[in-house]
């Protein structure tokens, strides 16, 4: 049929706001609105003719004024209906038509129509236009990515100028408006011009599209592919239902992050590298530092804190159960606890134990958290150079770490543990640093609230640890260090201290180790008082206990081999522990010239010493053997000036220096010795030795000498005394100065012992030396009897 056939005066009507067709245009539909499909059955039997118009606004039942000016009438070519009662079909647009009425709105709309024929002139100008549309719509099928090369052919076949328009219109990118206008432009040239503006003006977007597109591609280097890869990947993997490892962590990290309860400047730090990571190639070597440090901000403990146990009566419990006498320490960790049931908020001092090795400076610390109920860090400090072991290292270093100190807090897993800082007297410095004026921050309750570590870069408050610090002496502390501390000094044990400690901790703590019934094993008194003087030589019980655990290995081996009771003698020691490998020096026999009996400090505890002086003829000089450090030779001859200053009181000849030669030695040689406490010991035996005047050998003395003679004080008075007591030795010397030491002194060994308190030297050698004179042969020229007034 062609438009010049008669088409029905009334046919069914079509209104939708989504569609605009053209004559000859050959369109698939789908019909599924229930009056639609009426229409279309009205029509299916008989001329199966209807007319489709553009409706911009849906107004139902369709009026005149609410359908567009032309629409299109034509054929169904092809009908399918489908099981859910709608129709598929493919339909002829035919001729441009105008609805003159709307007849009928129900069951569906019905109009007559009226045809609408083309108009303008077939010119040169007409040809043109037309030859001109058809080149620019082949170049945009050639240019535009989604359009079909068919479609060039197409047109190529086309000769009617106004089919050439409607064509292009209908098969272009154009918005319905733009489709309409052209489907109501009867005039064939100016169609023809408005279409190759449109076809012109969607050359041009395909070709801002396509430089865009160009420029984009040449812009892109590796990374912005891999970029792009991986998002393709990801997209992939989430149709996959797999997830992708990266951003799992990361979302973990995140929700840690949340959790981690942080102050706001370490929040922000956290959130600001987390954004970082998020924006970074996976593959970038920073990111592992960077996650490396966000696993370190989100599992420090910034809010997690344990709840204070501030019983004092259990604490007291605790702290006996674990450890024997030490009373004094203990009255102070209770102090330290009444406290804090008081005043929660207190900024508690830094206690430090000091002591020999093996008194239980460690084991104390533990009883404190154990006592207060919180977690308990160790930390030694032994050996330690470097700032960065406290402070961390900086994350621009390569395996880059926090210091030991956070490394401490976030294996607690809490704020406030107890924390133990070991042999703090061992730090060491060199150009890396000097890590004890990096404590000085751990320590001070001034400044640890906002403690700075280089790894972390942001304040953590440290004001909540409880720092418990050890050293084996202090004169190696940095005194800025130690001014931030408390000190405690920790006595070694006594031999019956010893002892109680063995039977109530030693023995049931090695038995149980062992595997060994209780009722199957003992070690008589006896046994355990042998192995403490004879096989250990210490102040603590650390050697003790290794002793009594070889004891035990050798009685489970009894008992594997079948034997039910066991019980060492000492004389089984030797088979069990080897010869005996120490044996103290005990009190002379008897009194004697020229040998004096001293007490000293050394790490392990104290230890006596003899000093033995001879004068010999000679011209006045002074030999010094033993192996004698600088301070004790000072000391010797401070004495031997304090002696000549004294001849005349002491009864000695004016000119005695010029005719003996005086030699002091201290037994032993091949040990290193020194210190200021021997002075008055080497000034009591060179006084012997020329006044021929015997010391009293069951008195031991202690104290430094000035040449005017004065006593003074020394350090180390309760190690030296038990060392003393140990020996056998029954009178103690002392500066008077030093008499609050003795308050150290466990109660029953002061009450073994009788103190005598010198500010002088006179009055020490009234104490210590025997009124009557001793005549050995060969016989010396005559001395003095005794002191004279001076």
């Amino acid at each position: 049929m062609s438009e010049a056939e008669q088409l029905p005066d009334v046919v069914p009507l079509l209104a939708s706001n989504e569609l605009v067709t053209f004559p000859s245009m050959l369109l698939p539909l789908a019909v599924g609105k229930e009056a639609w499909v009426r229409a279309i059955d009205s029509v299916a039997p008989t001329h199966k003719t209807f007319a489709v118009f553009y409706q911009p606004e849906t107004v139902d039942p369709p009026t005149v004024e609410s359908l567009a000016k032309i629409g299109c009438a034509g054929r169904i070519v092809r009908m399918l209906r489908l099981p859910d009662g709608s129709i598929q079909l493919l339909f002829q647009a035919l001729t441009r038509v105008r609805v003159v009425e709307i007849t009928q709105t129900d069951p569906f709309p019905v109009a007559r129509l009226e045809t609408v024929p083309e108009t303008g002139e077939r010119t040169m100008e007409t040809k043109g236009l037309s030859e001109n549309l058809r080149a620019q719509f082949q170049k945009l099928v050639r240019e535009a990515p989604n359009m079909p090369e068919e479609m060039g052919v197409v047109i190529t076949n086309l000769d009617e100028p106004g089919r050439i328009a409607d064509f292009v219109a209908a098969n272009s990118d154009l918005s319905l408006s733009d489709k309409q206008r052209l489907l109501e432009e009867l005039d064939v040239n100016e169609r023809l011009r408005q279409a190759t503006v449109l076809v012109t003006h969607e050359l041009e977007v395909v070709a801002i599209g396509s430089r865009i597109q160009s420029q984009i591609r040449e812009q892109m280097d590796k990374g912005q592919r891999e970029y792009y890869l991986r998002a393709q990947l990801k997209a992939i993997q989430e149709e996959l239902g797999e997830t992708d490892q990266n951003e799992a962590a990361t979302a973990d990290l995140r929700e840690r992050i949340e959790k981690a309860g942080m102050p706001e400047e370490a929040r922000k730090e956290a959130e600001h590298e987390l954004e970082r990571l998020n924006q970074m190639n996976p593959m970038a070597p920073e990111v592992g530092y960077i996650r490396t440090y966000l696993e370190w901000m989100a599992s420090m403990p910034w809010s997690t804190s344990t709840q204070d146990s501030l019983d004092l009566i259990e604490a007291q419990r605790v702290l006996d159960e674990d450890h024997y006498d030490l009373e004094k320490v203990k009255d102070r960790i209770i102090d330290y606890l009444a406290v804090r049931k008081l005043k929660a908020d207190m900024r508690g001092p830094i206690l430090c134990f000091v002591g020999p090795p093996g008194v239980g400076k460690t084991s104390l610390g533990q009883s404190i958290a154990r006592a207060l109920g919180r977690k308990f860090v160790r930390m030694s400090l032994g050996g330690v150079r470097d700032e960065a072991e406290i402070r961390g290292f900086r994350r621009t270093y390569v395996g880059a770490m926090p210091g030991r100190i956070l490394q401490g807090i976030r294996r607690a897993e809490t704020n406030n543990p107890v924390f133990m800082l070991d042999e703090v007297d061992k730090l060491g410095a060199d150009f890396r640093g000097d890590p004890s004026a990096a404590l000085l921050e751990v320590l001070d309750p001034e400044q640890n609230h906002s403690f700075v570590d280089h790894f972390l870069d942001v304040s953590f408050d440290l004001s909540k640890v409880m720092f418990i610090a050890t050293a084996n002496q202090l004169d190696t502390m940095p005194p800025a260090l130690l001014d931030r501390m408390e000190i405690i000094e920790l006595a070694g044990y006594s031999e019956e201290q010893k002892l109680e400690i063995a039977r109530r901790y030693l023995m049931p703590k090695q038995v149980k180790e062992h595997g060994i019934s209780p009722e199957a094993f003992d070690l008589p008194e006896e046994t355990l008082r042998t192995i403490i003087e004879r096989y250990t030589r210490e102040a603590g019980v650390r050697n003790l206990e290794r002793e009594i655990a070889t004891i035990c290995r050798h009685a489970a081996r009894r008992i594997a081999e079948g034997k039910t009771q066991i019980a060492f003698t000492p004389q089984d020691l030797d088979d069990l522990l080897g010869a005996p490998r120490f044996h103290y020096d005990t009190a002379e026999a008897k009194d004697e010239v020229g040998v004096a009996t001293g007490m000293a400090w050394t790490p392990v505890g104290g230890d006596i010493l003899f000093v033995e002086a001879r004068a010999v003829p000679g011209h006045g000089g002074l030999i010094l053997t033993g192996h004698l450090g600088e301070v004790m030779r000072e000391s010797a001859q401070a004495g031997l000036t304090y002696l000549r200053s004294r001849a005349e009181a002491l009864g000695l000849p004016e000119n005695f220096h010029e005719k003996f030669d005086i030699h002091v030695h201290v037994p032993a040689g091949a040990i290193p010795k020194d210190g200021p406490s021997a002075g008055v010991t080497i000034a009591s035996a060179m006084i012997s030795a020329l006044t021929r005047r015997p010391i009293l050998h069951n008195v031991a003395m202690t104290g430094e000498i000035t040449l005017r003679g004065r006593v003074l004080p020394v350090g180390g008075i309760p190690d030296k005394i038990l060392a003393a007591h140990r020996a056998g030795l029954n009178t103690i010397v002392l500066p008077r100065e030093n008499e609050r030491d003795l308050n150290e002194i466990p109660e029953p060994i002061r009450r073994d012992l009788t103190f005598i308190l010198v500010e002088h030297m006179d009055e020490l050698l009234r104490a210590v030396l025997q009124p009557e004179v001793v005549t050995e042969e060969p016989n010396l020229e005559p001395v003095g009897a005794g002191l004279r007034p001076a």
